[in-house]
């Protein structure tokens, strides 16, 4: 018997415009016992076929669409994929051997994420359909690149949903150290150990961006991870530019990074929030202060203490900017639509009594692209406000 997954009455109209998740409380009945992984059927209440997808019994995303076509889930329907999203890229970043080559359901390939960093590849699977066709995956992508290694970076706590484990491991090759280029900046990413799959290439225009107004200003890097927004500003002849993370790990890699361009910044290890109070306790001022702080929500339930969070944060930095200086502030969670994340500054704005103009308002590089139907892929706002 076939494997199907039959919708209840309307309940096809959100797959028909683009989005790619059917969840549980959409599905009327499910036909031939699939299993974790297995491709399904996606029929309307009517019968008529819809597409294929990954399905999962206890997942609240029970299937994760993949074709409107009766084809084979074969190494041709992903060469076929990367070879779309490659010639994207190629497009985007023409010369660059660095960029996200997949972009999950934004390149219609849901639940997996693949980067490429110069000769190496790494991979987050976020799907039990994803994982049971990994070393498919892999060898399509090993004939297409002929990479030095492809590892996994999955240790994203969103796997348990779909009961994976969370893990980091070299599926193909020997993991190593690249040195990539992020326009005239220079990085060394450690693909097995570095951030998130290695680097975070979705800030890749917003770190250029900051270059225009950095010349001779006094930089404060918040949450400055591994060096990126810091050092760009560096590069652009900032005045004086300092960083400042909770995490050990990354201030010693934006040392490393900052010698490796041969850059003046100065890197420390301190918890942001209390590194603002001390900084105003003892009136120090910034032409420019930078907020790009992980998510502060994972789920719908957490979204007003988020707000909250982006809120006070906000505040805190726009009493250290010089009149006639620059907020970049940063949120990327999807779960913060980009409204909610403009009222939290504006309130922001009115609690440290400042004055703000918003100059540029982005969202995540063009190798990651959005499903307009589907706003879970804009996750990425970034914004540069005037602060009066």
């Amino acid at each position: 018997m076939k494997k199907q997954v039959l919708l209840k009455k309307n309940e096809e109209h959100r797959i028909i415009s683009g989005h790619q998740w059917v969840f549980s409380n959409e599905i009327a009945s499910i036909r031939g016992n699939p299993s974790a992984g297995d491709v399904a059927e996606l029929l309307r209440s009517d019968g008529k076929f819809l597409g294929l997808g990954f399905f999962h019994p206890h997942s609240l995303i029970s299937l994760r669409f993949l074709t409107s076509e009766q084809e084979e889930i074969s190494a041709g329907f992903f060469e076929r994929r990367f070879q779309q999203a490659l010639d994207l890229r190629r497009k985007l970043y023409p010369g660059s051997e660095t960029f996200r080559l997949v972009h999950g359901e934004s390149d219609f390939l849901p639940g997996l994420i693949v980067d490429k960093y110069n000769e190496f590849l790494s991979l987050q699977t976020f799907c039990a359909g994803m994982e049971k066709h990994i070393s498919l995956i892999c060898d399509v992508l090993e004939s297409l690149f002929h990479p030095k290694a492809i590892v996994a970076r999955n240790d994203a706590a969103i796997r348990t949903l779909e009961d994976l484990p969370i893990e980091k491991k070299v599926l193909r090759g020997n993991a190593g150290v690249t040195i990539i280029e992020d326009d005239c900046v220079k990085f060394e990413v450690d693909v097995l150990n570095g951030q998130k799959t290695g680097f975070f290439l979705d800030q890749r225009e917003n770190r250029k961006s900051i270059r225009r107004y950095a010349k001779g200003a006094s930089v404060l890097d918040c949450y400055c991870n591994e060096g990126g927004f810091a050092l760009h500003a560096a590069a652009a002849k900032a005045g004086s530019v300092r960083g400042i993370d909770i995490s050990e790990a990354a201030v010693f890699k934006a040392q490393v990074n900052a010698r490796l361009n041969i850059l003046d910044a100065d890197f420390k290890v301190q918890d942001v929030l209390e590194a603002l109070k001390l900084l105003d306790d003892d009136r120090k001022r910034f032409d420019i202060i930078i907020l790009d702080p992980p998510s502060f929500t994972k789920s719908k339930k957490n979204i007003p203490a988020a707000l909250k969070g982006y809120k006070d944060i906000n505040a805190a930095a726009m009493r250290l900017i010089v009149p006639g200086g620059y907020l970049v502030s940063a949120s990327c969670s999807h779960h913060i639509t980009e409204d909610g994340f403009l009222s939290a500054i504006e309130q922001a704005a009115v609690k440290s009594k400042r004055r703000i103009q918003l100059l540029e308002l982005t969202g995540a590089a063009p190798d990651h692209p959005v499903i307009p139907a589907m706003p879970e892929t804009k996750y990425l706002k970034s914004c540069i406000f005037l602060i009066r």
